[in-house]
């Protein structure tokens, strides 16, 4: 009998090991499962994650193939310009710039001619020399010097840019160059390794590797030098510099994702944030600026909140967060009124591809053109729709924008009043509102305020006829103008560059 009850106690046992052991493997395979010890110390549960990539089955990751493709496609760029500054009034050297050392007998302007120094990078796209860059590495440069991998320079002619995106192309004479292939921005993903490529602090070509930490930032970075800037940023943790701007952001692959464009830093030097522009839209506004000479921006005709709305903000107006780019406001005669978008839809689609954010809707929308047709997926009244859109430009059409000669100026020109014009006993003539930091005018000795009467000996009674003597004219232009409550005409020389 007593061996009876020792086989049911080791019957039992083996029985509550194997439950045992089941439940312990069912508990093992789940990676995220928390076990408190008997003292429950109160601190947040914490486990090893499973991880199923590269690492530990076909070993550590390798960088070497995809540096090797993005190395000789990635240039130095070096910039020289010269800036022109004068706090002052306007001269009373009656002679003007034909003879400017007469100035101070005259008791005219100060001024002073700064010459300006910086480097940058940038990415080769194509055999025959074309290279992007930012626009801000090369914005204003009298003289552009490409530098490659093997130490070979050249001088680089600026094909066109583009402030809102941050963008600009310049070329080099040179053939069979080696040059980047595009890859898709849209497929990247959070967590996936990238590599930047540059020239950071004055160094050699230089390779650093990190992640995608997040795709859609927008840092109102490039309001700096555009009133319509256009941000839709990948941020990465792999380390950037001054003079990493304008280089590659690439793939494992070698392929081109993205050019490098800010850093977020407390000391101006790397502190673990950079941001990049997507390739999706690089090769669009490049294909643009290359083609047309400026960016043909298409328009959705919406207005949308801000990204860092507060939930106060939101409340107050009305604003629904729920996972997409809320309306608030559509433009008559836009491309959102025609295909009867309204406000309070939520849009959460285009052509399939999410947007959750301002940002979002930004980044895909400038990868198209005016004319171009899209599907738009969005919320009303908690039930999905779909509609097709036909993006317009700015002014309401699916008209190309052409780039005009009056941009090279780099100034808000505005054509003088009648009232104007008869005041200051002129026959008309072409404001200068205001001189940005970029184009010809910012380099000649110029003030805000100045009428210009005179273009090559013609009179100028609009900005057509000023855009008219500008086109037929190649190399340098005489400008003549006044400035209200001075006497006497100033003569300028600005170089067009044709």
């Amino acid at each position: 009998m007593k061996w009876k009850q020792i086989l049911a106690i080791v019957l039992i046992s083996a029985a509550t090991t194997g439950v045992t052991m089941w439940g312990y493997n069912q508990f093992r395979n789940d990676p995220y499962v928390y076990q408190k010890d008997g003292n429950d110390s109160g601190k947040v549960p914490a486990n090893y994650a499973g991880f199923n990539g590269v690492v530990g089955q076909n070993g550590p990751v390798d960088f070497s193939a995809a540096a090797e493709a993005a190395i000789p496609a990635t240039v130095h760029i070096k910039t020289k310009a010269t800036r022109t500054v004068s706090n002052n009034l306007p001269r009373n050297n009656p002679f003007g710039d034909l003879f400017p050392d007469l100035d101070d007998f005259f008791g005219g302007d100060k001024y002073r001619s700064i010459p300006q120094m910086a480097s940058g990078s940038g990415a080769i796209i194509s055999e025959d020399g074309y290279i992007v860059t930012n626009n801000h590495v090369v914005d204003g440069a009298d003289d552009i010097t490409v530098t490659l991998t093997n130490k070979k320079s050249f001088k680089a002619k600026m094909i066109a840019s583009d402030p809102s995106s941050d963008l600009a192309v310049i070329k080099i004479e040179a053939k069979n160059l080696p040059f980047l292939l595009y890859g898709n921005s849209d497929d990247l993903k959070v967590g996936q390794w990238v590599l930047a490529v540059g020239y950071p602090l004055t160094l050699e070509t230089t390779v650093t590797a990190g992640i995608i930490s997040a795709k859609g930032r927008t840092l109102e970075i490039n309001r700096r030098q555009s009133d319509a800037p256009v941000e839709s940023f990948i941020q990465t943790d792999a380390a950037v510099n001054p003079g990493n701007s304008g280089g590659p952001l690439i793939n494992t692959e070698g392929k081109l994702i993205g050019i490098n464009s800010a850093i977020a830093s407390p000391t101006g030097a790397y502190a673990g944030y950079s941001f990049t522009i997507p390739v999706n839209m690089v090769k669009k506004i490049v294909s643009d600026l290359i083609k047309f000479g400026t960016v043909q921006r298409a328009y959705l005709g919406i207005e949308y909140p801000r990204d860092n709305l507060s939930e106060e903000d939101k409340r107050q107006n009305g604003i629904k967060d729920d996972g997409g780019v809320y309306v608030m406001n559509v433009r008559e005669g836009g491309a959102a009124s025609a295909a009867g978008i309204k406000k309070g839809d939520i849009i959460t689609k285009i052509n399939n591809v999410p947007v959750v954010s301002g940002a979002d809707l930004i980044g895909q929308i400038t990868t198209y053109r005016p004319g171009d047709k899209i599907t738009l997926t969005y919320q009303r009244e908690g039930k999905e729709h779909t509609a097709s859109i036909t993006l317009k430009n700015k002014s309401g059409s699916t008209d190309m924008v052409k780039n005009s000669v009056l941009d090279k100026l780099g100034a808000e020109l505005e054509t003088l009043s009648k009232e104007d014009a008869k005041e200051l006993n002129v026959k008309g003539g072409v404001v200068v509102k205001s001189i940005s930091n970029r184009g010809v005018l910012s380099k000649v000795r110029i003030q805000e305020g100045y009428v210009i009467i005179k273009a090559n000996n013609k009179d100028i009674t609009s900005t057509e006829d000023l855009k008219k003597v500008l086109e037929s004219s190649t190399g340098s232009v005489k400008l003549e103008g006044i400035y209200p409550g001075y006497e006497g005409v100033y003569p300028i020389i600005v170089n067009l560059g044709n």
